[in-house]
């Protein structure tokens, strides 16, 4: 498959640009410093500022899919979101936040009073993504929601998929390492049961 990943230099992109190329995909490494990326089979560096949406349409042609995942109190994903509308690409697939998972009905763990300050301005962006996918758009798009820590760890294909609700273990614990989450995604793009739908992933 002919992937498109915007944001292929980040913590998390690095681990899905891994996951990707591992299971033979030919991936298209959309950033500012792509060409920071060491030459891989199947991996086409394409160094460019994803706030020029004609560019980055240009460079999403012909792609069977595009991912997303960058920093949203940062770069701003509408032009993005119009880029891979205007090349037609068929499917999108969004690394959002787990601050807009819910911890009770109606109640989002951004809005609980022990949500970590430091992550706020962060978590409110990417909750505004989902909402922005969910109010209605022409893209075939799925969304992934982390668990509430998600850290640098093993590959384990271990792990739970959930909706719109914060998952936790027996102890309360909320986490998945990237390397998970990136399998959870490329599973997801490669078999696709979360059409229009946001799903989240966690231990």
């Amino acid at each position: 498959m002919k992937i498109a990943l915007i944001g292929a230099t980040g913590q998390v992109g690095s681990r899905i640009l891994a996951e990707a190329l591992q299971r033979g995909h030919q991936v298209s490494a959309i950033a500012r410093h792509a060409d920071t990326l060491a030459p891989r089979a199947g991996l086409t560096p394409v160094a460019l500022d994803v706030a020029d949406s004609g560019k980055l349409a240009a460079a999403l042609a012909g792609q069977d899919a595009a991912i997303v995942s960058v920093k949203y109190s940062v770069v701003d994903a509408r032009p993005i979101l119009k880029a891979i509308e205007q090349a037609g690409v068929p499917r999108v697939l969004v690394v959002g936040g787990a601050g807009s998972l819910q911890v009770a009905p109606g109640v989002d763990l951004v809005d609980t009073p022990e949500f970590p300050a430091p992550y706020k301005e962060e978590a409110l962006a990417a909750r505004e993504i989902l909402r922005l996918l969910r109010a209605g758009t022409a893209l075939d798009w799925t969304l992934v929601s982390p668990s509430a820590l998600l850290v640098p760890g093993e590959r384990t294909g271990k792990f739970r998929i959930g909706g719109d609700q914060l998952l936790a273990d027996a102890q309360g614990n909320s986490r998945i390492s990237i390397e998970d989450l990136a399998l959870a995604l490329v599973d997801e793009l490669e078999a696709p049961k979360h059409s229009r739908q946001r799903f989240t992933v966690g231990y």
